[in-house]
């Protein structure tokens, strides 16, 4: 994730940049946790939500007793529907100038170089299998694999900056789930000659 995450606030810090050297307006967005339509769903390499919805179709489907999922199910995640990202940009584009006098502040009173895009909820990894496993009618046992990583304890961004400019998700977890399993179903076959290995 290091890679990931360094090249994430390199982009930020040259908006940045462009911004007080050029006074070019340039703005960011940092979200947390996206899933949705479109997502990898590989089987070992994917993240935790397309993994799961993946795990708990293919178990509802051939009536598996179980379905094993990795790590202790303890993190905690924040998770966002990648449309609801896209109402983020479209508004930050319209409604949002780094310039402007009654722009968000950082705590020194600087305009802020980026605003979080979030849900402000999160939840437990396993309370995540849990609902995926309702939602997809599985009734099947839920195996916990201590042996895989759990990674960090909690991921819960502060989105309440845009969200004082008047931007809300759309999306509740519930909702944004179905919609991607229907993507997913309606797609399967596609994902079969997709290599995720490359």
């Amino acid at each position: 994730n290091e890679w990931y995450a360094i090249a994430k606030i390199a982009g930020i810090k040259l908006c940045e940049s462009l911004r007080k050297q050029y006074g070019f307006d340039a703005i960011s967005l940092m979200p947390t946790n996206l899933y949705g339509p479109g997502d990898n769903y590989h089987p070992q390499n994917s993240h935790v939500l397309p993994a799961l919805i993946r795990r708990f179709h293919e178990a509802a489907k051939t009536q598996a007793a179980s379905v094993t999922c990795w790590g202790s199910g303890s993190p905690m995640r924040e998770f966002l529907h990648v449309d609801d990202l896209g109402d983020a940009c479209v508004f930050a584009l319209e409604r949002w100038s780094a310039l402007a006098a009654g722009a968000p502040k950082d705590e020194l009173g600087e305009a802020l170089a980026f605003l979080n895009v979030g849900t402000g909820v999160d939840l437990t990894i396993k309370e995540l299998a849990q609902l995926i496993s309702k939602i997809f009618g599985y009734e099947g046992s839920i195996i916990w694999d201590k042996e895989k990583p759990d990674g960090t304890p909690r991921k819960l961004i502060n989105s309440s900056k845009i969200n004082n400019l008047g931007w809300r998700p759309k999306y509740d977890l519930e909702t944004g789930i179905k919609n991607t399993y229907s993507w997913f179903i309606k797609n399967t076959d596609n994902l079969k000659e997709v290599n995720f290995e490359d």
